[in-house]
């Protein structure tokens, strides 16, 4: 948003703002949807205290229960995403995203480490194949834009999940190259753990995605 009005280039505030129309659905939904989430995952975890005021995690989730009311509203925002966004400018738009994970996984390569030369691996895995389904799913509403659209609720559900992994991938590059300096040992394992919630993202939670694309291209769902 600052670089669609600041950036000194109108080129770069034309990108800029291809970006933010394209992302607008993901930031409003996806974050709606997994952060009440996690906030569910927290009170699994005290037993039998479970939704108790004893803890500060009930608190968290019925604040954060807001959300996917207030900003989620994930059926029109996924309509959006697909019908409207994936094509916008031409599809210069999804384009443009692309190229600003390619510098990511650019950068996660020119650092020569093992963990992130196999993050960087399978995130450009993973973006090829949402575009091949991308590209899929433009022809499938061109033959049936109501059940194509009817699976748009998914495909932003995966393409948040991508969008995460990507971010997980900027947030190791700086973790992975903060590690090669002096750090004490707290700060070691700050970014140690960074490192460590990025794998298990794209261990655990991408491939979720991926299936989720698998199911789309079949036209199962």
């Amino acid at each position: 948003a600052d670089e669609s009005k600041t950036n000194p280039e109108q080129n770069g505030r034309d990108e800029a703002s291809l970006l933010l129309s394209l992302l607008t659905p993901i930031v409003k939904s996806w974050p709606a949807q997994y952060c009440l989430e996690a906030n569910s995952l927290a009170i699994q975890i005290h037993g039998g205290y479970g939704y108790t005021r004893e803890y500060p995690v009930e608190q968290f989730y019925r604040d954060n229960r807001l959300n996917p009311i207030h900003e989620g509203t994930h059926g029109i925002q996924s309509i959006d995403l697909l019908l409207r966004k994936i094509s916008l400018a031409d599809g210069t738009a999804l384009q443009l995203l692309k190229k600003n994970i390619a510098k990511s996984i650019h950068a996660a390569r020119e650092q020569g480490d093992a963990r992130l030369q196999t993050l960087a691996h399978a995130l450009e895995q993973a973006w090829d194949k949402l575009l091949n389904t991308s590209n899929d799913l433009s022809e499938w509403i061109k033959q049936d834009m109501a059940k194509a659209s009817a699976n748009s609720f998914t495909y932003l559900d995966a393409f948040g999940h991508h969008v995460i992994a990507w971010m997980w991938l900027k947030q190791a590059n700086v973790a992975a190259a903060k590690l090669g300096t002096s750090l004490d040992s707290q700060q070691q394992d700050f970014y140690q753990g960074k490192l460590a919630a990025c794998e298990w993202f794209f261990h655990t939670e991408l491939p979720l995605a991926q299936a989720k694309l698998n199911l789309m291209e079949d036209r199962q769902i």
